[in-house]
Order: C-alpha cells, then sequence, then structure tokens
C-alpha cells in the first residue's frame, strides 16, 4: 500500500550501507522511493516498446509528459527526481531491452524488462541485471494516420469540449472514436497520440478479462457458476466463491483499501500469487459489493490453465486487437485487472465484438451467445453511486439522458469503451487525467447521444 508520508526522502536516497531505518516513517519513505522507481520504469518501458511494436513511436519526454505527470500521492513528488535510463539493443538504435531507474545508493535500480510477445514486466525490489535474451526486432514501418473529416457539426463540437477539458477540469484526453453501426463517424487524437499508439488501459483490462472467461466458456473450459478455485480445500468458505462471484466484485473477500490497491504487484515486483489469492472472507459469497482487483485476478486465475493452448495474444489477434499487448508479472501470471496496453482502435474492436453479441466480421463465433447480456445485466449487490456493475463492466442503468442498456469498460485516469446496444453505437475515449480530475463520462455521453440523434 502506497504510503502518503515523504519525510526524509532526501536522506534515504543516500543511505550508508551500514545505516539501519529505524523508524516507520523512514521505511515508509524508503518503500515509496522503490515504488515510484518501479512506476517510471514500467511505464517507461511499456510506452515505449508497445508504441515501437505498433509500428510508431513516441519520445522519453511525451511519456515523462502524459503517462507520468499527473499521477497519485506521494509518487507524484518522488518519479521527477529519480534519473532513469532507457536500453536498446544494437548499440541503442534497436528495440527497447530495458528501463532502470535509481532510487538509492545502496540498492541496484529498479528494472523493467521487455519481453517481444509479453510486454513488459518489473522486477523485484533489488534484481541486479535483466534477464539474457536475443536481439528483439520489430518492423521499421512508420505508420502515417489521418484525422477523419466529421461530417456531424454537432459531434464535432462535443469532441472539441472533450480536448479542451469541457468535461472535467484539468483532463487531458488524448483520442476520442465515435463509431455506429459499424462506421467511423469520428476519430480524433492529440499531440504524439495517434491511432497505433497503445497506452496503459487500466481497468479497462477487467473487461478484457470478463471477455477471456467468457471465450473459455464457450470452448467449453470454464463455468461461471463453479468455484473459482480459491481457498486451501473443499472445507475452507472461500471454496465456495465461484468464477461469478469474481467477475461481479462479489467474492466477500477483504480488501485494505477502496479498489483493493495492488502497487506491489503493479510496481513492486510481487507476484499475482503472492498478493491475490489468499485474501481471507469478511462476507458470505455473493452478499456484499466490493470493487477489487484481487477479485479479477482470481476470475484470471480460474481459466489461467487454458492459456497454454489459448493464449490471450491468440484471442486478442483473432478479434483484431493486433497492437494490444496483456502484460504479465515476472514469472508469467497476467495481470489482467490493469496491465494491458492498448490503441483506441483496438478498443473500438472489442467494443464492436459485444455490440455483435460475439461474433466476429467472419461469421466466426468467440463468445457464447448471450454473453453480452450476461455481462451488461446486474445481478446480486450493486455499487452506491451513479453506476451499476455487471460482469467485469459498468452499467448506465442509473443514468438520466442515457439509454438504460448502455455499458461500459472504464479505467483509470480516463480509459473508456462505451457500448449502446440501442443505437448500435462503440465510443472509445483515452486519457491520461490527472489525479483528483475526473472527466465526466456521463454528460459527455449525453452530449454525443444527443448529437448522433440528430
Amino acid at each position: 500500500m502506497i504510503r502518503t508520508v515523504l519525510a526524509a526522502a532526501a536522506l534515504l536516497a543516500a543511505t550508508p550501507l551500514a545505516a539501519q531505518s529505524t523508524t516507520q516513517e523512514e521505511i515508509d519513505a524508503r518503500y515509496d522511493r522503490a515504488l515510484a522507481a518501479g512506476y517510471k520504469a514500467m511505464f517507461l518501458c511499456s510506452a515505449l516498446a508497445n508504441t515501437e511494436r505498433a509500428g510508431t513511436k513516441r519520445t522519453e519526454q511525451s511519456v515523462l509528459d502524459w503517462e507520468l505527470s499527473g499521477i497519485q500521492a506521494p509518487l507524484a513528488e518522488i518519479v521527477p527526481t529519480l534519473d532513469h535510463t532507457v536500453y536498446r539493443f544494437a548499440n541503442g538504435e534497436g528495440a527497447i531491452s530495458h528501463v532502470s531507474v535509481e532510487w538509492a545508493d545502496d540498492m541496484p535500480p529498479r528494472m523493467a524488462w521487455h519481453r517481444q510477445e509479453g510486454g513488459c514486466a518489473i522486477a523485484p525490489i533489488g534484481t541486479t541485471r535483466p534477464p539474457q535474451r536475443e536481439h528483439v526486432a520489430f518492423s521499421d514501418n512508420i505508420y502515417v494516420w489521418h484525422d477523419r473529416i466529421p461530417q456531424n457539426r454537432e459531434l464535432a463540437a462535443v469532441v472539441d469540449r472533450a480536448f479542451g477539458a469541457g468535461y472535467g477540469d484539468k483532463t487531458r484526453t488524448t483520442a476520442v472514436i465515435v463509431s455506429q453501426e459499424g462506421a467511423n463517424r469520428l476519430s480524433r487524437y492529440t499531440g504524439e497520440y495517434s491511432p497505433m499508439t497503445p497506452q496503459r488501459t487500466w481497468s479497462v483490462a477487467k473487461s478484457l478479462a470478463a471477455t477471456l472467461v467468457g471465450a473459455a466458456v464457450h470452448r467449453g473450459q470454464a463455468d461461471v457458476s463453479k468455484p473459482a478455485g480459491l481457498g486451501e480445500s473443499a472445507e475452507d468458505p472461500r471454496s465456495a466463491i465461484t468464477i461469478d462471484h469474481a467477475l461481479r466484485m462479489a467474492s466477500g473477500r477483504y480488501s485494505d483499501t477502496p479498489g483493493n490497491r495492488t502497487d506491489p504487484l503493479y510496481f513492486g515486483g510481487a507476484t499475482v500469487d503472492e498478493v491475490a489469492i489468499d485474501w481471507p472472507l469478511v462476507n458470505a459469497p455473493g452478499a456484499v459489493y466490493r470493487y477489487a482487483n484481487n477479485d479479477t485476478l482470481a476470475a484470471v486465475q480460474a481459466i489461467e490453465a487454458t492459456f497454454e493452448d489459448y493464449p490471450p495474444s491468440e484471442f486478442l489477434k483473432s478479434v483484431g486487437m493486433n497492437h494490444t499487448v496483456a502484460e504479465t508479472d515476472w514469472q508469467g501470471n497476467y495481470v489482467l485487472s490493469s496491465q494491458v496496453w492498448s490503441t483506441a482502435p483496438d478498443l473500438l474492436k472489442l467494443g464492436q465484438l459485444y455490440l455483435d453479441d460475439g461474433v466476429l466480421p467472419d461469421g466466426t463465433r468467440v463468445l457464447p451467445e448471450g454473453w453480452a447480456d450476461y455481462v451488461a445485466t446486474p445481478s446480486g449487490p450493486q455499487p452506491d453511486g451513479p453506476f451499476g456493475y455487471g460482469a467485469g463492466f459498468w452499467l448506465f442503468n442509473k443514468s438520466e439522458g442515457i439509454p438504460g442498456d448502455t455499458y461500459a469498460a472504464m479505467g483509470n485516469r480516463g480509459q473508456f469503451i462505451i457500448i449502446v446496444p440501442s443505437m448500435n453505437a462503440v465510443i472509445v475515449r483515452r486519457g491520461e487525467d490527472p489525479s483528483g480530475s475526473r472527466f465526466d463520462i456521463a454528460a459527455f455521453m449525453r452530449d454525443v447521444i444527443e448529437s448522433l440523434e440528430k
């Protein structure tokens, strides 16, 4: 868990080997520096490597300005103070090898290393060198893109407001796509972002996790009504937690913070098995809604055995999401609660798959018939607040001015895939909104829908 204490940070950066932290304040400040270094290493590695894998480029400064600014405290104050180095193959001219970030004189730098098929992974704190790997080669083709000229002036004005922070103070929109009847009505990007630029999806990955569960159900390899495999034995009450409970954030397990923050996994170098699976019950399964990263990770682990024959990368390829990378921890466990990088057009394809009830354009069914209704139907306990929750997707069933069948994948810093079946529409909004600034997706959707109806 990230602490909010920053005292003694400058002193700890140069702590001699013989010194020993004697107070909790000093230990917390040191841990925050280690997490901040891991955060910086991961985002530089993933943003640069996944963008180059997609066939385009970004600068380090762009990542510093967007992904690494406006982040949560106390990392926001620490990250800019840490020196980083980007290592590449071919004498510095090739693909990303790894990124290192200095954080303490008496410890090795934090490292995130790049794997061609698995994106980047953060190494455990104290790792001294990245694994030896052969040179990774990507295409040198750099894609050129152009904004589609909008035909709908009202829609264009709505999108202008989105890029101008009209739906939230200090919000920063990077991409918007509006599609209806399978046709692109408008697409727009900003700065170095383009249709070929992946961004971290954050919790939009949870909806992708639900989709992979659906694919396993369609193949006959999973049943959401069956146990998720938690607990030590049949006598363990956690063995009653089903995959459905996990997808609906209703496992009943304890979570130490809202959202069940998993910083040790995301940025600390811990593994899914170490931090996500063994939490105890505090409520009966299915009795209480509690949004938790660990529930999604449990649902994914329930189908993990299927990934050997049906890896997520192959499913993504079948859907046409060729520039999406599902990253793993350093032991190869997929972190599908957050750690996926994807382009805006790829997210649009995921939304369209749901509009088409799990059927690809060539007629191949990859999700069970009715799976879209399953993920978009509230069942059991529901969250307080303006949105409902289905199975890995948020619901707009409480929002005035928006069709009641609207559901969405949502993620931190303003990542959205909005699916509106009654209007046959998918809307993607990507952002790098600063911590504390929230994009008003409901107001944006009301204006988009009104413009589409004209």
